[in-house]
């Protein structure tokens, strides 16, 4: 009962509406505006709508309000979502991906990034099961990091992003290295730090400079911080609750 109390407020003091997707929809992306109005460079973000556990239904409606990027974390789900709905979904996978499902996931034609790739390992086998499945072009992926040192959190140290990076782009030909992703803070303080993102934005840098890479993404921000993230220089914000409503 708290927690639907609280997540009322939440919607009344966003402008949310629940059950209403349409509606929410030109919220976030009002809000979006109105972010990069504090950024320096003001290309548009990429609006990741996270639709795990909703209906196809939900998704369908989401899809006819011109919102084309979705998000899922769970491989079968993905798997059968993208079965159901329009082709031209970008399919984009943020959650933890366990390495006998790699190939499993990247079967899907319209699988458009993998934005939780932690570590060599991982690369490997993405690549290893793009390479086993002839994908015709390389797979987008982002380098998962924790920014945060959350034990509960998954994703690499700042300090390995650069040994990661190279290695999918030196030995990883099926694979296209596009950026670093991280999960911000649980409770974020009442500061101006917001050491999370500057961590991975420190890591944006490091592998821009010893890697010569440009254009580097960075996929950070979600239904709580997603405008405080777009003003800190996030390409990509990762929105569930601010366009469906709590998880079913």
């Amino acid at each position: 009962m708290l927690y639907v109390i609280l997540f009322f407020s939440f919607l009344n003091h966003k402008k949310y509406i629940m059950n209403d997707i349409k509606h929410n929809l030109k919220v976030v992306q009002e809000n979006i505006g109105k972010a990069l109005q504090q950024k320096r460079n003001k290309k548009l973000p990429t609006l990741v709508a996270v639709s795990k556990s909703k209906s196809l239904a939900a998704i369908q409606e989401a899809y006819d309000n011109n919102q084309r990027h979705f998000g899922e974390t769970n491989v079968q789900e993905l798997l059968e979502k993208a079965a159901a709905l329009p082709p031209d979904i970008s399919w984009h996978f943020i959650g933890h991906l366990e390495t006998n499902k790699c190939i499993t996931l990247c079967q899907i034609p319209n699988l458009y990034m993998i934005e939780t790739i932690d570590g060599i390992k991982k690369a490997t086998a993405v690549n290893n099961a793009c390479e086993s499945l002839g994908r015709a072009e390389p797979l987008k992926v982002l380098i998962e990091v924790n920014t945060t040192g959350e034990f509960s959190k998954i994703g690499i140290s700042p300090e390995e992003c650069l040994s990661v990076a190279k290695h999918i782009i030196k030995n990883c030909p099926k694979l296209k290295f596009c950026g670093l992703m991280t999960i911000g803070m649980s409770n974020r303080p009442n500061d101006e730090e917001y050491s999370d993102f500057k961590a991975l934005l420190g890591c944006c840098l490091d592998v821009e400079q010893y890697l010569n890479v440009t254009g580097i993404e960075l996929s950070m921000g979600m239904t709580s911080d997603y405008e405080l993230a777009i003003a800190k220089g996030s390409t990509n914000v990762r929105i569930g609750t601010a366009i469906f409503g709590p998880r079913n």
